[in-house]
């Protein structure tokens, strides 16, 4: 002041309304055109794991899914049959990620009885289909970095697979995924095959119209 320089005053942004505002609509649509790569989430060694049942054709499967914050983060599936037939009696559980004496990755599956003990069943995909455990892998790959689960749900939807079999268990896979879509989320195509407005949500893991009431499950 005594030297005649003018002051300086320093804002945070939004400490003060109408200064230093924030084109919010110009950056969200700058990052919408980027093509962003992204890092999943390091796994834990311990997942909280829920036991989904579903029929392939006339088969017995079951889905555990690993979930991290309550999101799917990894799916295994095989027959109740071919794999463990006590996951069948099972709803819910952890997924345990351990190294096998030769330095491979070996998942674990533990639960809770009805007593507390806890029981541990050693090495979750040794008698799962080669087959089912690859595509699972796939789709685990896509949920751990993030694509929201009404995308991945729909992707897996449109899958086109040549066996018969193979496209019952997707359906399967596919209403597994459907129960952890948050209520209110919007499919990617959204327009209602009943009244063609745009009005579907989810709703417990059924697609909903908000305008006609027509409802979609599995």
């Amino acid at each position: 002041w005594e030297s005649g320089c003018k002051g300086i005053t320093v804002y945070r942004d939004g400490s003060r309304s109408g200064v230093l505002i924030a084109d919010k609509k110009e950056n969200e649509e700058e990052i919408i055109s980027k093509f962003l790569e992204t890092k999943a989430p390091k796994r834990p060694d311990k997942l909280e794991a829920e036991v989904v049942k579903f029929f392939n054709e006339d088969a017995k499967w079951i889905a555990v899914i690993g979930l991290l914050d309550g999101r799917p983060y990894e799916i295994f599936t095989g027959g109740a049959e071919e794999s463990f037939q006590i996951l069948s009696f099972v709803e819910k559980g952890w997924v345990l990620k351990k190294k096998s004496d030769d330095g491979k990755s070996r998942y674990d599956f533990q639960y809770e009885d009805s007593q507390g003990y806890k029981t541990t069943i050693e090495g979750l995909s040794r008698t799962f289909n080669e087959e089912y455990w690859n595509y699972a892998k796939l789709i685990s790959g896509v949920l751990r970095h993030g694509m929201p689960l009404s995308f991945v749900v729909n992707m897996v939807e449109n899958l086109h697979l040549n066996d018969e079999t193979l496209n019952t268990w997707k359906k399967g896979v596919v209403r597994s995924l459907k129960k952890f879509i948050p209520d209110g989320t919007k499919p990617p195509s959204n327009e209602c095959p009943e009244c063609n407005e745009p009005s579907l949500v989810y709703e417990e893991g059924c697609l909903n119209c908000k305008s006609c009431g027509h409802s979609k499950c599995g």
